[in-house]
């Protein structure tokens, strides 16, 4: 890394928000990890491995984005981002600790509600916390903050499902449940160390919901690239909801393993994350995000194509491998491009639209995939989703030779500025 790739990093590392934010996403990584694996384990256990309830964890966990995205984001725009994100996380911990009262006096099935509601309070957090970043990181570190911050996330993808099984193993149920929502309120502590929110725009605060929600659907209409960037997420999503519940096939079926094996998959993926976000550190201010983003998804579908087509386990750890070195150019890609091409007040409802056209179409394949499973056979399926990710490329081609740079105009009348 160069001298001056250092010093920018160093200083990214110094600022307040972003110091408060990894802290709050580590706490929540470990809670979110513990509760994914030990449901997915405990609804197999409870359904003997019926495809249908695990598709339904998933649905469970999506479903609510779809339905809560748009007003969440368009809330995020309107309240105070930091007193959002707080009182999220607040509402969250209260919720798992009912569902965990729930689970333990009257029916397992509770467990859904564990992801369906801390899903939904995501939709407003989530939003706010772009807003926040778009504040308070400088355009030229923004590229590199995401890619910081996914590398969090890689680093999660081998710990979480090791964690996650660990617990549910040796404690069970309850247990996971009970961390998750103890992670929810240290996460709650952690973000009120980010810097206090600015005073609210009274004039702004005049006009109503409706409106606004009307400004964001201009404000994406009138940009090109966020909607060619909402085209591309249509596929991704389809893409992703057909093969996101089959996962843990790959394990049961292709490689004939427990199931507990999953969490070697995902560990194969995070090391390639890990790496991957430190060439995108590295390379970050080199590679226009929507090229990192079209080479993200090439290389993610024909990971995925090696990884269905594998029946030997060191080629499918390398499928994992190679779909996750990817998959933070893809994540850092989209992230950029969004904020790169939105402006602060209107952070909330971009992504309030982007977000549903991604989950919507994720959902409906999910709830698809695993009445598909048994007809079109679990490669054929993989091979469909590396086919739609061709297509979201193909998608975002016009945008491939453009560059972009961050807007400084402000929209009038809720038009967005063209890229």
């Amino acid at each position: 890394m160069s001298t001056t790739s250092q010093t920018s990093f160093s200083g990214l590392l110094r600022n307040r928000f972003v110091q408060a934010i990894l802290l709050s996403g580590l706490l929540l990584q470990i809670g979110i990890w513990v509760r994914n694996y030990a449901i997915l384990l405990f609804v197999m256990e409870m359904t003997n491995e019926d495809p249908f309830a695990v598709s339904m964890i998933y649905v469970a966990e999506f479903a609510p984005i779809f339905i809560f995205s748009f007003i969440g984001g368009t809330f995020a725009d309107r309240w105070r981002p930091k007193r959002t994100m707080i009182w999220c996380d607040l509402l969250s911990a209260v919720s798992v600790f009912a569902v965990l009262a729930t689970l333990i006096f009257a029916t397992w099935h509770a467990v859904f509600f564990a992801t369906l509601i801390s899903a939904i309070l995501s939709q407003f957090s989530q939003p706010s916390g772009m807003k926040l970043f778009k504040m308070h990181v400088p355009g030229e570190q923004m590229q590199m903050g995401m890619s910081l911050y996914q590398t969090m996330f890689a680093i999660f993808m081998i710990l979480g499902p090791v964690l996650g099984t660990f617990v549910y193993q040796s404690y069970g149920i309850d247990v996971a449940i009970f961390i998750m929502g103890i992670s929810f309120l240290l996460s709650a502590a952690a973000l009120t160390l980010l810097p206090a929110d600015q005073k609210e725009d009274k004039g702004k605060q005049a006009s109503s919901v409706r409106e606004e929600m009307a400004q964001g659907f201009r404000y994406v209409l009138n940009s090109r690239t966020l909607t060619l960037l909402g085209g591309c997420f249509m596929s991704a999503g389809l893409a992703i909801g057909l093969i996101q519940p089959l996962a843990v096939f790959l394990v049961t079926e292709r490689l004939a393993l427990d199931k507990e094996n999953l969490q070697w998959l995902m560990a194969a993926s995070g090391i390639g994350m890990i790496l991957g976000g430190a060439l995108a550190m590295v390379y970050a201010r080199k590679i226009a995000p929507q090229r990192m983003l079209a080479f993200g998804m090439i290389v993610s579908a024909a990971g995925m194509l090696i990884t269905s087509n594998s029946t030997v386990l060191w080629l499918t750890l390398a499928g994992q491998f190679i779909s996750g070195l990817v998959l933070p150019a893809i994540q850092i890609g989209i992230s950029t491009l969004i904020l790169q091409n939105t402006e602060s007040s209107f952070v909330g409802r971009v992504n309030g639209i982007l977000n549903p056209l991604f989950m919507g179409s994720m959902v409906l394949t999910m709830m698809m995939s695993g009445s598909l499973k048994p007809v079109v056979s679990l490669v054929g399926l993989y091979g469909v989703a590396a086919c739609l990710f061709g297509i979201g490329v193909f998608i975002i081609s016009p945008l491939l030779n453009r560059s972009f740079q961050p807007s400084i105009m402000e929209p009038v009348g809720g038009g967005a500025p063209e890229s």
